[in-house]
């Protein structure tokens, strides 16, 4: 964690009487309809990128041997925000629990993003995805671009291996002012190495982005694409990994995450449940991939697959399918995959 510097943040502290007061007075009056209203007063920062960023760091404060080490994750997130989660967990629970669990609202908090059937996803693919970033600066690689971004950690965090990396941060306008801000706001300052790169990737590709920057297309890159493409329709999932291997060169990787397409039309209580939250919360899953004909897409997109786990087979790798575990339903995927054609 060289390369940051930091004075003082604003850090949780423990619940007072009056906060509890006043926590239980918001949400008796809050039912979880308002709290997803509120969430979704400024609906262009992503409530998922803010949910993902605190399930990474309660996964470092709380897990016996954990995965990654995000000591950050926390204090990117606004404390008005983690107000509105904890108010969520309670608002869905009956009087009885509701009232034992004001005694500790933040523990609330943390309860409530370890048991959310998106957590384990969160932590084995932050994990699964440095692992392999390792691996490739290890092969010579020296950019690092993470797509949708989020409230990822990695430049305040960064590893020794990843001192000489150019990293590259594309993300939507607001979540990115918002994540930008919070660094602000934490006193930290970003070596220069570091880029922010604000785009509406609905609206321009990922290559055109990165030509807004100091990107270079002749330098071996690694790119991280995580907890993005279930948002996105299935043409402009391809069209994103069409402008990947546009704009970097042969031997560049890229590390992604999917969704079963078969699971849209499956009987999933787990999945559906899922699918109910985050359409509520205003970002819908949209598309997946089909396992089977994958390596194909990626043929036709400049890309070769290298790697496809799912969730169950990636968490059996770091060995959590035991106490503490970290499985997850057959419909999640990671897949690892190399630049092999640079398309014009």
């Amino acid at each position: 964690m060289a390369h940051v510097k930091a004075t003082k943040c604003a850090f949780q502290l423990p619940p007072s009487a009056s906060m509890r007061r006043n926590l239980d007075r918001r949400v008796e009056r809050h039912t979880i309809v308002d709290v997803v209203e509120e969430l979704m007063e400024n609906p262009a920062v992503s409530t998922t990128a803010l949910a993902t960023s605190l399930m990474r760091a309660a996964h470092t404060r709380l897990d016996p041997n954990p995965l990654i080490d995000d000591p950050w994750g926390d204090r990117l997130v606004p404390e008005s925000m983690r107000d509105v989660f904890r108010r969520d967990a309670l608002a869905r629970m009956d009087d009885k629990a509701r009232a034992q669990a004001q005694i500790s609202p933040d523990a609330v908090l943390d309860e409530s993003l370890r048991r959310s059937a998106a957590y384990p996803n969160v932590i084995t693919r932050t994990r699964f995805a440095e692992d392999a970033l390792q691996v490739a600066v290890a092969k010579g690689i020296r950019q690092y671009v993470l797509i949708g971004a989020g409230f990822d950690s990695f430049a305040l965090r960064r590893p020794a291996y990843a001192a000489d990396l150019e990293i590259f941060e594309i993300d939507f306008p607001a979540t990115q002012n918002l994540k930008v801000a919070r660094i602000a706001g934490c006193a930290l300052t970003l070596p220069a190495s570091v880029h922010f790169i604000a785009a509406d990737l609905s609206q321009e590709t990922v290559a055109a982005a990165l030509a807004r920057s100091s990107f270079r297309t002749d330098e071996l890159t690694f790119f991280s694409w995580l907890g993005v493409t279930m948002y996105l329709t299935k043409p402009a999932n391809l069209q994103t990994l069409k402008s990947i291997a546009s704009c970097a060169p042969r031997a560049s990787e890229l590390v992604f995450t999917y969704l079963d397409e078969r699971v849209f039309n499956a009987e999933s209580a787990s999945f559906g449940e899922m699918e109910r939250r985050v359409a509520a919360l205003g970002e819908p899953f949209l598309s997946g991939f089909n396992p089977g004909t994958l390596a194909l897409e990626l043929e036709s997109c400049g890309l070769q697959l290298l790697e496809d786990l799912t969730g169950s087979e990636v968490a059996a790798r770091y060995g959590r399918l035991g106490e503490n575990g970290l499985g997850q339903p057959g419909f999640s995927h990671i897949a690892l995959a190399r630049v092999n054609q640079q398309l014009g």
